[in-house]
């Protein structure tokens, strides 16, 4: 064989091939979402060419075709049914001989694409973006294309090849916005090109960046790039990577090569680069700073294709039972977010901005996780949340339990789709693989997912619960305190308690008596809801109790010993049209009403969540306002982070208030005077630290608007929304926060009105007539296709009105457009980059066990101190109810913190000795999980806890799980009231004496 004339054959057909590309040919990316055709219902002919469309809707993507109905009606009467889209458009001119191909970045919940008549495909899923290769059956310019996808929604949709049903396309969590609610895009590309992360129906994985070496303090790091590229000519080529790094300014801050290689014709295969890179902006919390990476193909030093990831480069470290981002500890404190996040009347599908002003508020709450539940979030909240500085825990799909057969293999495959897709995206730091705990082997399964797909993109993966697994990287129960010295544990939701904006408390009109009103509601199991008082709470009981729940976490936080909790996230944060157990027909558990109104419970949280563990800055919050009726005696609360707090009326002291879970203080009996309230904050040596004021309002005068909108201009789209707020003001222009006006708006010029909510018929979804609730509320205008001015008018009975007007500018609404407005949306850098300091101060030194003795079940006896919340030492009944633990050295002990089987209904009379001296004896109290005996401060090394009377039950924790089961914590039914049952046992010395008042 001679070798020599192979060699020179094969070196020919690379420079023929080079020469394929000796021009410029890069990819372009179009916004695919203007120009469609809507038709609700069955249509066989919408899928010809041929077929006449004109009388269909004309609407943009992305549009629900049901997603008027949001907040209209239950979730579980959300329409159902098909509904067919159809789009006529035209190739660039330059998309000769290119392949070209269609990005959906979702569809609910069964979409089947044809183009030009040809079916080419079918996704099934409901969550995930996926993609076609339109090359073979597209016309060039300047011929028309016809895109027709047909929709299916049905709750009980089954896979067209199995039967199999979805396991999260769920009635009580998964709202049902039916159709095309997510963006739509085209790429056009060269021959030689990177793919596009559309796994499950391209079969490719696109381009992966992620950091390593990561010197924090040096901002330092090594930046990686691998792309999945393919050579679809019939020619071998020598390609080669080319990456570009550009910070926020515009600046091109590094370029590097990769090493060159032959593809063979028609092959695929990764290229890579990478760099160490200096002087670098970490993406951090409330921080969201990005690089545009540019990876380019090169063939003979021409990029052929181009693609930009925006990214950002952080460190993370789940380890030691802590959570750390760019080298601090960072306590989880955020809300389980229904991934819908919905809004009335618009469903999901609202503009880039008003996802980012949603998200950016959980940051300026000082909320630093959104915990998407049951599916994978769109991408457009992904990207919103890199922007704000927020951080994800992404869900695949899945529901209250773990499962077999194809609805886990389903699981697997979505899975594996939304990391693909979404693993450039930094605030993405958890991979959760279930609302609920799986097995072992199932939790390996996703465990290689990630590690095949995102190896070194520093996320933690893991599931619900999973207390002793050996697999899962983080976990936590809903509801419960978790504790461990391993894997972080934080609660995955917490706090489901509802309450409507509309109800400041029992002084207030319209005077509703706290938990009142009901509900014809069902459990997820399908009981009734017994007790709905919880569900139908007033602000100011509603932001207690957010209050409460939070200090049992607080009080476990990093720096209270080697076992922590990592924190927890509330559910939910807004109003949502989903699982609800109130009055109302859909959730009100959120600390923003649907329209993103704050409720108390959202400035409760922003008190006592400041700072990344402990509080960086102290603050308060009075509970209420201050404009009530004469002769109104009520007591105040403030939620404050001082040590102390003094209430003011009209300049004179009502002394300081009782502490109570460190972050409450009560004034009783506070007699209502027209004036001004303030609340001091003052540290333990009695210096002021913070303070706040709330005066009252005189009476209603008139009506004041303002706007929320995209501030880079309102874009005359068809898309673009404003949110118009409207309140009812004095006449010196201060809310009158017990106002309840009826109002009507009247929208002229280039808007029209969408509407917003109230309590009322329907909630008022989609009526120009409303009222305001605590003297305050928001309607939604939609922009039209014509740039121009929208004049938006409010009236009321008795009010002066108010007008304000909004300019419209031109938009590039293209049926494939270049522009997409999310691009040019600013990043929140609020926060700053990470601080360098430590997060935390350690306030108490754990005492080591080093063995124990007992008289019943010596062989269980370490089950109490094994950093296992799933096992327990108990005495045997009729035995001695009495074990002693030895330390590792005679220590100051001040505190026993015992984790006691049954601990939200279970009390345990027991007495403490330290080396046979008797420091404590009591009854424990009821608990989410753990509770502290403080002790009289003795030295010993031998600690002896004993039952000294029988256990006694009670139901003063009311909580109920979603199923509507009474979580037992551990107890059987039954259970012999003479035992004592230790899950965990700590022993501490305080370095700092917290005053757990």
């Amino acid at each position: 064989m001679n070798f020599k004339i192979i060699y020179l054959t094969f070196l020919g057909c690379i420079l023929t091939a080079s020469n394929l590309f000796s021009q410029k040919s890069t990819t372009d990316k179009y916004n695919f979402n203007y120009g469609w055709k809507l038709y609700v219902g069955e249509n066989e002919e919408a899928s010809k060419v041929s077929y006449n469309d004109e009388k269909w809707s004309d609407i943009n993507l992305p549009f629900a075709w049901n997603q008027e109905e949001a907040f209209k009606v239950d979730i579980t009467q959300l329409s159902t049914g098909i509904a067919w889209y159809r789009k006529t458009f035209q190739l660039p001119e330059n998309a000769t001989d290119k392949k070209v191909f269609v990005e959906f970045e979702g569809v609910r919940h069964m979409g089947e694409v044809y183009i030009n008549g040809v079916f080419i495909g079918r996704h099934e899923n409901g969550v995930m973006a996926f993609g076609f290769d339109l090359t073979p059956f597209v016309k060039p310019s300047p011929q028309e294309n016809v895109i027709a996808v047909k929709t299916d929604n049905n709750w009980r949709y089954k896979e067209k090849l199995t039967g199999s049903g979805y396991q999260w396309n769920d009635k009580n969590f998964n709202a049902n916005y039916g159709g095309i609610p997510k963006n739509a895009y085209i790429h056009v590309k060269p021959k030689v090109y990177q793919t596009l992360p559309l796994y499950s129906t391209l079969g490719t994985t696109g381009t992966y960046v992620y950091a390593s070496d990561f010197n924090i303090v040096d901002k330092k790091a090594v930046i990686h790039v691998s792309s999945q590229v393919k050579n679809e000519t019939l020619k071998p080529i020598n390609a080669q990577l080319r990456v570009k790094v550009q910070d926020m300014k515009g600046n091109i801050v590094a370029t590097f090569l990769g090493d060159p290689c032959i593809m063979s014709p028609n092959g695929m295969r990764d290229l890579e680069a990478s760099k160490m890179l200096e002087n670098l902006e970490f993406w951090s919390w409330g921080y969201g700073y990005l690089y545009n990476v540019y990876s380019e193909v090169l063939i003979d030093d021409q990029p052929v294709d181009v693609v930009k990831i925006r990214t950002g480069f952080r460190k993370t470290a789940f380890k030691n039972g802590l959570v750390y981002l760019n080298d601090r500890v960072m306590m989880m404190k955020g809300y389980a977010q229904r991934t819908s996040n919905e809004w009335p009347s618009v469903g999901m599908s609202v503009p880039a901005w008003l996802s980012d002003y949603s998200n950016q508020l959980i940051v300026e709450g000082n909320g630093n996780l959104v915990r998407w539940m049951h599916v994978t979030p769109w991408k457009q909240d992904v990207e919103s949340c890199d922007r704000v500085g927020l951080l994800q825990a992404m869900p695949a799909g899945d529901a209250e339990s773990d499962v077999h057969g194809r609805r886990w293999q389903q699981r697997l495959e979505l899975m594996r789709d939304a990391i693909i897709y979404n693993r450039n995206n930094p605030s993405i730091v958890y991979y959760e693989c279930g609302n609920e705990a799986i097995s072992e082997d199932h939790m390996q399964e996703m465990k290689n997912i990630r590690n095949q797909y995102d190896a070194y993109g520093g996320r933690a993966i893991g599931a619900r619960e999973m207390l002793d697994s050996e697999v899962a990287e983080y976990g936590g129960e809903m509801l419960y305190i978790n504790k461990s010295a391993d894997i972080p544990f934080w609660a995955t939701e917490y706090n489901r308690n509802e309450g409507l904006r509309k109800y400041w408390d029992e002084y207030t009109k319209p005077f509703h008596k706290e938990g009142t009103g009901g509900t014809y509601a069902h459990n997820v199991n399908g009981s009734k809801v017994r007790d709905a008082s919880a569900y139908n709470q007033n602000q100011d009981a509603a932001a207690i109790e957010n209050v409460v729940r939070w200090y049992d976490y607080w009080e476990m936080r990093p720096g209270t010993g080697e076992r922590v909790s990592s924190g927890g996230v509330n559910i939910i944060f807004s109003d949502t049209n989903t699982h609800y157990r109130g009055a109302e027909n859909y959730r009100r558990s959120g600390e923003v009403d649907p329209m993103r109104i704050p409720k108390d419970g959202y400035f409760a949280h922003q008190v006592i969540w400041d700072g990344w563990v402990d509080t960086d800055t102290p603050k308060a919050h009075i509970l209420g306002h201050w404009n009530y009726e004469p002769g109104v005696v009520k007591d105040m609360t403030v939620v404050s982070t001082a040590d102390e707090v003094e209430l003011f009326v009209n300049g004179k002291s009502l002394g300081k208030g009782k502490q109570h879970k460190q972050f409450l203080f009560t004034f009783k009996k506070v007699a209502f005077k027209a004036g001004n309230i303030k609340a001091v904050g003052y540290d333990s040596k009695g210096k002021q630290v913070c303070s706040t004021q709330m005066a009252t309002a005189g009476k209603p005068e008139a009506l004041k608007l303002t706007t929320i909108k995209r501030s880079e201009g309102t874009l005359a789209n068809g898309n673009d929304l404003i949110l118009v707020q409207v309140e009812v003001v004095d006449k010196d222009g201060n809310r009158c926060l017990t106002a309840l006006n009826m109002i009507d708006f009247d929208v002229k010029g280039e808007g029209t009105f969408v509407g917003g909510i109230a309590q009322g018929s329907d909630n008022y979804v989609g009526s120009s007539t409303l009222p305001v609730e605590c003297g305050v509320n928001r309607v939604f205008v939609r922009t039209t296709e014509k740039a121009g001015k929208i004049k938006i008018k409010a009236s009321s009975d008795d009010l002066k009105g108010d007008v304000i007007s909004v300019e419209t500018e031109k938009a590039n609404i293209d049926k494939l457009s270049k522009v997409i407005p999310a691009n040019s949306l600013p990043s929140y850098l609020g926060k700053g980059a990470t601080p360098n300091t430590p997060s935390y101060n350690k306030t108490r030194e754990a005492l080591k066990i080093i063995g124990a003795k007992a008289v019943s079940n010596q062989e269980d006896v370490e089950k109490s101190f094994d950093d296992n919340e799933l096992t327990e030492w108990s005495n045997n009944s009729k035995e001695a109810s009495t074990i002693e633990y030895e330390l590792s050295k005679a220590s100051e002990i001040n505190q026993v913190v015992l984790k006691l089987a049954g601990w939200r209904t279970r009390q345990y009379p027991v007495r403490v000795s330290v080396d046979h001296k008797i420091v404590y004896e009591g009854l424990t109290s009821l608990s989410l999980g753990y509770v502290t005996l403080d002790l009289v401060k003795t030295k010993g090394k031998y600690i002896k806890i004993e039952l000294v009377g029988e256990t006694s039950d009670s139901d003063a924790i009311n909580l109920v799980e979603i199923t509507g089961k009474v979580d037992n914590a551990g107890l059987e039914k039954n259970s012999s009231v003479e035992k004592l049952r230790i899950v965990e046992v700590e022993f501490y010395k305080n370095l700092n004496l917290t005053d757990r008042r």
